[in-house]
């Protein structure tokens, strides 16, 4: 199994020390987010301080910027860090696209697959010199004269996961992507009895395997030194699970447990601004569905349970100040979960 940890995306002069620190305690990747700050900035600081993590969006919002632009991003990000740079797309729920970013939401789906499409087409045109040809229902790109063409790298052009919820944006991802960054909102349950079949079958149908398709993410992590750390960081977790469980898209997780109500609840809450009240809804039985809670001696344990052999990517934030020892230590035990993922099977290295 893979690990992750999050970047300090708010200090910026913070992300390229956490990034190396991340690297030495031997974490697989780095990775940032979309909340209050931009996501690809901190990666650039990232990616000067480091040799072997991989860097990766988790995520940056795809409709509010064309692929023209993210492909601009990733190709300086990916040419920077020699080749260690994976994009990560999200669509975001309609609400936050059209009220927030003030872009339309139009068959989310269908456009992610078409996003994804021509990212990879203005990457082989760039490092294969391919004519930029690419005509889509809702993306067309037809021009790429010299002056606008970044040389080419001589690298495995960057691989692009997806974020991804319900069925039809999983099959999106199977088809299209060579990543999926499963939502918080999820559990063991939701993984084997929607996730991981729906993900199979869209593998199979256009050979390929999750030995090259890597799953990220779907679920909490809350631990520390202590049971006082673990407490703080698992309510940390209520809220959250409280906080995205209020989403309507988010609702058929509560729906797969039987719990429909919470879900209907934690909406009406939402709508009336009864933010700091809605993690008192969130009873233990429930919040251990989504949360893998424990002290570092016993965190392997409790994400072996939680995630393994679903999962091939977790990302653990550890509490701050924690030795470089006791991480180092963690992490190598976590990784020997075993996993299916082997790598991404990224397109060839130009001139190879």
């Amino acid at each position: 199994m893979r690990v992750s940890m999050t970047l300090p995306i708010g200090d910026w002069q913070a992300c390229g020390p956490a990034a190396k620190a991340a690297e030495e305690d031997g974490f697989d990747c780095v990775q940032s987010n979309e909340l209050k700050h931009d996501p690809f900035a901190p990666l650039a600081f990232a990616a000067l301080a480091t040799e072997r993590v991989q860097l990766v969006t988790s995520v940056a919002i795809a409709f509010p910027r064309s692929p023209m632009i993210v492909a601009n991003q990733t190709w300086d990000l990916h040419a920077h860090s020699k080749g260690r740079f994976a994009i990560g797309l999200g669509s975001q729920v309609k609400a936050h696209n059209e009220r927030r970013f003030s872009v339309p939401w139009i068959a989310p789906a269908a456009r992610m697959g078409e996003y994804v499409e021509s990212l990879r087409a203005i990457f082989r045109c760039w490092e294969h010199k391919e004519k930029l040809n690419y005509k889509g229902k809702y993306y067309n790109f037809s021009l790429m004269t010299p002056e606008f063409s970044p040389p080419p790298q001589n690298l495995p052009l960057p691989p692009v996961a997806m974020a991804a919820v319900g069925p039809l944006m999983l099959k999106t991802a199977a088809r299209h992507a060579d990543s999926v960054r499963l939502h918080s909102i999820a559990t063991r349950e939701y993984l084997e009895q929607i996730v991981r079949p729906v993900l199979a079958e869209e593998l199979a149908a256009h050979d390929k395997s999750f030995d090259h398709f890597e799953i990220t993410g779907g679920g909490f992590i809350a631990t520390g030194p202590d049971a006082a750390t673990v407490k703080a960081a698992t309510e940390k977790a209520r809220y959250r699970v409280a906080f995205y469980g209020s989403t309507p898209a988010y609702r058929t997780v509560f729906d797969l447990h039987g719990v429909p109500d919470l879900g209907l609840r934690l909406t009406e809450m939402s709508k009336a601004g009864e933010w700091d009240q809605m993690a008192a809804q969130i009873p233990d039985d429930v919040l251990d569905l989504f949360v893998a809670r424990a002290t570092y001696d016993n965190l392997p344990a409790a994400i072996a349970k939680r995630y393994g052999g679903v999962v091939d990517t977790v990302s653990i934030d550890f509490a701050q100040g924690t030795p470089s020892s006791v991480r180092r230590a963690v992490v190598a035990e976590i990784q020997k979960i075993p996993s299916a993922f082997q790598g991404f099977q990224t397109a060839q290295v130009a001139n190879a």
